[in-house]
């Protein structure tokens, strides 16, 4: 990728870390971390899901597109209960503060469900600042997973959104694992 286009993909990133982080959030309570990966930081993401594959096939597909991307946004979430007591945890916010965390194959939770929601809002709210822009994204669950677990970010559940600024996007139409 030439200079231009390589800063232009940055400055996307920028933007689109901009847009999750003032996403409406429910009661104004923030609990995003939010990351830009570039060069090595990218590729250890991309050996850690090489490394994942031998338990997750589709890790390795995932990866090549990692590696194909310019850079990738990371999007975090700390999942802290919101006081509201909805019950759709299976518990109470009490509940979830006295049970802890506990990790699972590539989360740590329970999550509180608002905070869940609005992760998702922020995801689409960055994944809508690419498509404005002409940036080709793909939210991977895969790739928010092996940055966990490479510790390239902290936080209960990560989703990972590739960029790309090619010709043909790396992100669909991909060959099976």
């Amino acid at each position: 990728m030439e200079g231009t286009e390589r800063e232009g993909l940055l400055e996307v990133a920028r933007l689109m870390a901009l847009s999750a982080r003032t996403a409406p959030k429910a009661r104004g309570r923030d609990h995003l971390r939010i990351r830009v990966l570039t060069g090595e930081e990218k590729e250890k993401l991309a050996e850690k899901m090489e490394e994942m594959a031998g338990e997750y096939e589709f890790f390795r597909r995932d990866a090549r597109s990692v590696r194909e991307a310019g850079a990738v946004l990371l999007v975090g979430l700390v999942g802290e209960p919101l006081d509201l007591n909805c019950g759709a945890c299976g518990s109470s916010c009490e509940g979830l503060r006295k049970g802890g965390k506990k990790e699972g194959r590539g989360c740590a939770g329970p999550i509180c469900v608002v905070d869940a929601l609005n992760l998702g809002i922020a995801l689409g709210s960055a994944a809508k600042t690419a498509s404005l822009l002409n940036v080709d994204n793909r939210m991977m669950f895969s790739a928010g997973v092996a940055a966990r677990k490479a510790g390239l970010a902290e936080a209960d559940v990560v989703v990972a959104l590739p960029l790309s600024a090619s010709g043909k996007s790396p992100f669909f139409d991909r060959a099976p694992p």
